[in-house]
C-alpha cells in the first residue's frame, strides 16, 4: 500500500443502527476500489471488517475495524463500527480519530434509534457527516417521506443531492439534483443521460432542500435565495464543501451497497466534501515533532497485542522510539502496519493524519499519548460510558481461576466499557458491561479464544444486619480441664448506634474493677470479630452500640481469650433478643428518557420498589430521579433499553442502607440457608 500525504487522507466512521448495512458498505467500497478480488458477504462470514469468530458466528459487528480504501489518489480510512448499543465503546474509539462520518440508513427502515444516537454523537463533537441511504431497491421505498422525516428530526442542514430513479419497481440510477442530470447504473459504474420525465415534483422538493441548506451557510446566498435569484452550480458546490466541513450541511446520497450501486459516487463525495486531517475540527500538524494517539487495542492469543493509533503530529517511521507520557517509558516501533481487517500490511512511514498499528509494545494502553521526548504532547482521552450491568462470573473447570483472571485482563485491554473486580466480602469475581449481549460475547470469547469455560450468575447483594431494640445480657465463659482453667464474664448492653456507616461503637462503663482494664481490648476484639457475621443471615452487622457494664474475673483463670469468648456469647444472645433486622443497599438512580416514556418508566420503578424523588428536564430528555434497592438494578440498563427502544440511559450509585421489607428479609434468610 502506498504512503499518502496528509491532504490525500480521509478518516471516516461508518455509523448507524445495528444491521443497517455498514459492513456491507465497507466491503463494497474496498471491492469497488480494487482492494480485494472477492466481494465478501456478512451472511457467509467473508467480509474484511467482520473477521472475528464471534462476529462471523453472530453476523454482527462487535468491534470497530479499520478498512483502508485507495481511491483516485486518495486513501479513505474507513472505520466500520458496531451498531448494537452494547458495543458503544467501539463507536467512541472510532469517533476519537475520525474527521467525518457516513451515517448509514436502510431505505425500508427509515430513521431508527441507532440513527438518532449516532447523529447526537456527531452533533456533540461537531463532526462533519453525510447520510447514505442504502437498499434503495427495497419494495415500497418512499424517498420523499424519508427525506421529510430526516428534515424534521435532524433539522434544515439535511441536503439531499440525488433523486432516486426507478424503472417500474427497479432502482436503476439517480438524478443529480445540483447539476440536474441523470446517471444510470451499469454494474457499479454510472452513465450520464438526460433527466427522465415524471420527476419534476420530486426534483423541485429536493432542490429546495439543497438551496435552503446552502443559503444557511452564506449571507450572500441567503439574500439570493430570498430574492429568488439563481444560485449557480459552482456556488452550490463551493458552499457544500464549506458547509459540510462546518457541519451546517449534511448531504444525503443513496444507493444499494449489496450490488454496489452508488458506491463510486459516495467515495467521490467523501473525497470532495470531507476535510483532510489537517483541515479537520481537530487538525493534525504536518510539521514538527511526532505525536501519536492510541485509540484502540486488539488482543489475540496467537498474534499478541496490536495498538491502533492515529498520527496527530509529524510522521512516524519504522524503528522510531517514542515516549509514553503515561508510563514515562520509551517504546520502539520495530514494525509499522496498516490493518485491513485482520490483514497486516507492513509500511515504512505514516504521515500526519494517517491511521496505523504497532505490535508488541511493552506497556501501552488505549488512550495513551506517545511522542518525541522533547515534544510534551498529551492528547485528549476518550471518555467511555460507565457500565451498569453486572454479573458474577465463575470458572467451570477446577483450578481455572487464575487462567480466567488473566484472560479477562486481556479482554479488558480491548474493551474499555468492560471491567472486573474481586469482591472480598462475597468472594466473587464480578464483571461489568454496557449490556447483557456484551457479557455474552465475553463468555463466548473466554471459551473460544482462551479455552476457559465460565458461567454467569446474579451477584450476591451486600446486605447488612442491625438491631432495632435494646437488650442487656451476660456472657460467661468458664471452663476447667485440669491446671489453669478459662474464665471470662461480661455484662453487656446492645442498642442501635444510629450510625449505619459505622459497624459498631464500643464503650465501657465498668465500676469498681469488676472487669480489669487490661481485658477491655479483648472484649472489643471479640466484638470486632462477631460483627462480621450477623445472627439472621450471616451478613456484616452495622449501626451497633455495645456497652460493657459489668462482669467478673478470676485472678488465675482469666485471660484475653476467655473474655473474647465471653463477649461472643453475649453478642449472640443479645443481638438475637434486640430485634435484629436486615438492611438492603439503596441506590440513587437517574434515568434519562424521552418524555413519552416517563409513564412506563415510573410504573416499572414501582415494581422494583423504587421511590420517586423528582423529575427535571435536561435538553430534550426527561430525567427521572429515584431511590431503588440495589438488588433490583443488576440488569436494569438492559431492561431500560428494551422499554425505550434504546433511547433511555441510566446512572446510579450507592446511597445508603435501609431496612428491607419483611418478605424480602425472609427470602434473603432462606437463600442463605440454601447456600450453607
Amino acid at each position: 500500500m502506498n504512503v499518502y500525504e496528509t491532504k490525500n487522507i480521509r478518516n471516516i466512521a461508518l455509523l448507524g443502527h445495528g444491521g443497517c448495512g455498514k459492513t456491507t458498505l465497507a466491503e463494497g467500497m474496498l471491492y469497488t476500489a480494487g482492494g480485494k478480488n472477492r466481494y465478501g458477504k456478512v451472511e457467509s462470514g467473508t467480509t474484511s471488517s467482520d473477521f472475528d469468530p464471534e462476529e462471523i458466528k453472530r453476523k454482527i459487528s462487535i468491534r470497530t475495524s479499520l478498512v483502508p480504501v485507495e481511491w483516485k489518489g486518495h486513501k479513505i480510512n474507513v472505520l466500520d463500527t458496531p451498531g448494537y448499543f452494547d458495543f458503544l465503546g467501539n463507536v467512541k474509539e472510532a469517533l476519537s480519530v475520525s474527521d467525518a462520518a457516513v451515517i448509514v440508513m436502510k431505505a425500508g427502515s427509515g430513521i431508527e434509534v441507532g440513527t438518532e444516537k449516532v447523529w447526537e454523537a456527531c452533533e456533540s463533537i461537531s463532526l462533519p457527516r453525510m447520510l447514505y441511504i442504502t437498499e434503495m431497491d427495497a419494495p415500497n421505498v418512499n424517498f420523499e417521506a424519508l427525506l421529510e422525516g430526516c428534515k424534521a428530526k435532524f433539522g434544515p442542514s439535511v441536503a439531499p443531492m440525488q433523486v432516486p430513479w426507478y424503472d417500474g419497481e427497479k432502482y436503476v440510477g439517480y438524478i443529480h439534483a445540483v447539476k440536474m442530470v441523470a446517471r444510470k447504473f451499469e454494474g457499479d459504474k454510472v452513465t450520464e443521460c438526460p433527466v427522465p420525465a415524471g420527476y419534476e415534483e420530486e426534483l423541485k422538493l429536493v432542490r429546495t432542500m439543497i438551496l435552503e441548506a446552502v443559503a444557511e451557510t452564506d449571507e450572500t446566498l441567503m439574500e439570493k435565495y430570498f430574492a429568488e435569484e439563481e444560485i449557480t452550480v459552482s456556488e452550490i458546490e463551493n458552499a457544500l464543501k464549506v458547509g459540510v466541513a462546518s457541519g451546517d450541511i449534511v448531504p444525503v446520497l443513496c444507493g444499494n451497497a449489496i450490488d454496489r450501486a452508488g458506491i463510486r459516487t459516495l467515495m467521490d463525495n467523501i473525497i470532495r466534501c470531507f476535510p483532510s486531517p489537517d483541515e479537520a475540527r481537530n487538525p493534525c500538524e504536518i510539521e514538527g515533532k511526532t505525536g501519536i494517539f492510541i485509540f484502540k487495542t486488539m488482543v489475540d492469543p496467537f498474534i499478541g497485542k496490536f495498538s491502533l493509533f492515529k498520527v496527530k503530529n509529524g510522521k512516524i517511521s519504522r524503528d522510531d522510539s517514542l515516549l509514553d507520557i503515561r508510563t514515562g517509558e520509551s517504546e520502539k516501533f520495530v514494525h509499522l502496519y496498516i490493518l485491513q481487517g485482520k490483514e497486516q500490511v507492513e509500511v515504512e512511514t505514516l504521515n500526519a493524519g494517517d491511521i496505523g498499528a504497532v505490535a508488541k509494545l511493552k506497556d501501552v494502553n488505549t488512550n495513551d499519548t506517545l511522542c518525541d521526548k522533547e515534544a510534551g504532547f498529551e492528547y485528549e482521552a476518550i471518555e467511555f460510558d460507565k457500565p451498569y450491568v453486572k454479573m458474577a462470573i465463575f470458572p467451570l473447570g477446577k483450578g481455572d481461576e487464575e487462567k480466567m483472571s488473566l484472560s479477562l485482563a486481556k479482554l479488558m485491554a480491548e474493551d474499555k466499557t468492560f471491567y472486573t473486580e474481586y469482591d472480598k466480602e462475597t468472594h466473587e469475581t464480578v464483571i461489568y458491561g454496557i449490556g447483557e449481549q456484551q457479557l455474552d460475547v465475553i463468555v463466548s470469547m473466554l471459551l473460544e479464544k482462551f479455552k476457559v469455560a465460565v458461567k454467569l450468575e446474579k451477584p450476591t447483594t451486600r446486605y447488612r444486619e442491625t438491631i432495632k431494640g435494646k437488650m442487656q445480657v451476660r456472657g460467661k465463659h468458664k471452663k476447667q480441664s485440669g491446671g489453669h482453667g478459662q474464665y471470662g464474664d461480661v455484662v453487656m448492653e446492645f442498642e442501635p448506634s444510629g450510625d449505619l456507616e459505622m459497624p459498631y461503637i464500643f464503650e465501657e462503663k465498668v465500676f469498681g474493677g469488676a472487669v480489669p482494664k487490661q481485658y477491655f481490648p479483648a472484649v472489643e476484639k471479640g466484638l470486632e470479630e462477631c460483627i462480621h457475621k450477623g445472627v439472621l443471615a450471616g451478613y456484616p452487622v452495622v449501626g451497633l452500640k455495645a456497652i460493657l457494664l459489668d462482669g467478673s474475673y478470676h485472678p488465675v483463670d482469666s485471660s484475653e481469650m476467655a473474655f473474647k469468648m465471653a463477649t461472643t456469647m453475649a453478642f449472640k444472645e443479645g443481638v438475637v433478643k434486640a430485634k435484629p433486622t436486615i438492611l438492603e443497599p439503596i441506590s440513587h438512580v437517574e434515568i434519562s428518557v424521552p418524555e413519552e416514556y416517563t409513564g412506563d418508566i415510573m410504573g416499572d420503578m414501582k415494581k422494583r420498589r423504587g421511590r420517586l424523588i423528582g423529575m427535571e428536564l435536561r435538553g430534550r430528555k426527561q430525567i427521572i430521579i429515584a431511590e431503588v434497592p440495589m438488588s433490583e438494578l443488576y440488569r436494569y440498563a438492559t431492561d431500560l433499553r428494551s422499554m425505550t427502544q434504546g433511547r433511555g440511559s441510566v446512572e446510579y450509585n450507592f446511597e445508603r442502607y435501609e431496612e428491607a421489607p419483611q418478605e424480602i428479609q425472609e427470602k434473603v434468610i432462606e437463600a442463605r440457608k440454601e447456600m450453607a
